[in-house]
């Protein structure tokens, strides 16, 4: 699952608040900003994940939005690893099932980890170590 991107965002050590930040833009600040945005604004313009519209408010560029799709990417192979009853957005679900990281139970009541998936999973907390 690795590539030019998932290195990037890794190497860029993104926090928890950062990431959180990330995900309020995406669903949109209304009037004004959190906290939370507020912080990280600087920090996520400077390494391009967010950008200023014309009207002031913050957007997320391509590289916000790839970010995002990564992580929950992630996160949906985790929550498999541990419960392979979880439920996945059907977009992680979809991208994570045609890269081979995880298969549809029979029974149509989740996702089994593929062996690929496993090894992405060692990759990705070898990164993080």
């Amino acid at each position: 699952m690795a590539n030019s991107t998932e290195e990037a965002v890794m190497n860029d050590g993104l926090t928890r608040d950062e990431y959180d930040a990330l995900e309020q833009i995406r669903k949109g600040t209304h009037g004004r900003v959190s906290a939370c945005v507020a912080r990280n604004t600087k920090r996520l313009a400077g390494l391009k994940y967010i950008a200023y519209e014309k009207n002031g408010g913050l957007s997320l560029t391509e590289k916000g939005q790839q970010t995002l799709f990564i992580r929950n990417c992630i996160d949906g192979l985790r929550a498999v690893a541990s419960d392979p009853g979880a439920k996945l957005a059907a977009d992680v679900a979809m991208f994570l099932g045609k890269k081979g990281h995880v298969s549809a139970r029979p029974a149509g009541d989740g996702y089994d980890i593929t062996e690929k998936g496993r090894e992405s999973l060692a990759d990705i907390d070898s990164w993080a170590a």
